[in-house]
């Protein structure tokens, strides 16, 4: 069996993620801001967990608030839509 030598692998970095709301103070959660609140939700129309947004525990709850509060009034889809057969 013969022996080859292991290849040195490039170190992979990660970028650190940081919450958008907490670096910008002007940047304000409201419901009805459908523009800001679409970066948040897939194409699906699924919330985007705090892992993968980058939000703080705080920033990530009021977004979820504001999305199912611009859902309730129609403003956001529940899902994504059907194509008409």
């Amino acid at each position: 069996m013969a022996l080859y030598p292991k290849r040195k692998r490039r170190p992979i970095f990660h970028r650190r993620k940081v919450c958008r709301f907490c670096v910008d103070a002007n940047l304000a959660i409201d419901y009805k801001d459908v523009n800001t609140l679409r970066h948040f939700i897939t194409e699906r129309g699924k919330i985007i967990p705090r892992r993968i947004s980058g939000n703080c525990a705080r920033h990530q709850r009021k977004v979820t608030t504001a999305i199912k509060r611009a859902r309730l009034l129609a403003l956001m889809p529940y899902t994504a839509t059907m194509p008409t057969t």
